[in-house]
């Protein structure tokens, strides 16, 4: 592992990063992951591990900012909550109905897959549809 280092990890190609993520990770490294990304991750991982790892006090602090961090959590909307949304001119209403989205005459288990589908698009679904924000409060 010497022959890794920062300025390695500046111009490997590709290969060769995927090589290393898989020698310091022990796994294969994500498909979709850019060259970019995986350089910057891969240079951390190399300075880390060159200094004897992260100190106990940034796990500590990385374990309590986890637990306390709650923006990943589903927000748990009512049944029976309606959401309105007006797109290209054309009323989309969606209600929950025992934990399931319906829209259109069909069933969704997230807001999100019926913002993709009527835009198209990757959406947040609770951003399409405006309910964001009382989320994050």
């Amino acid at each position: 592992m010497h022959r890794f280092t920062v300025d390695f990890i500046e111009t490997a190609p590709r290969p060769e990063l995927l090589e290393l993520w898989r020698e310091l990770h022990s796994t294969p490294a994500p498909r979709s992951i850019s060259v970019q990304v995986m350089r910057r991750i891969l240079a951390f991982d190399v300075q880390a591990r060159e200094r004897g790892g992260l100190p106990k006090t940034f796990h500590a602090a990385l374990k309590k900012e986890v637990a306390r961090d709650d923006t990943k959590a589903p927000h748990k909307h009512k049944n029976g909550a309606r959401f309105v949304r007006e797109w290209n001119g054309r009323t989309h209403i969606v209600d929950l109905i025992e934990g399931r989205y319906h829209w259109n005459k069909n069933t969704y288990r997230s807001l999100s897959a019926i913002a993709r589908e009527i835009t198209g698009a990757h959406w947040s679904g609770p951003r399409f549809f405006g309910c964001a924000e009382a989320r994050r409060q």
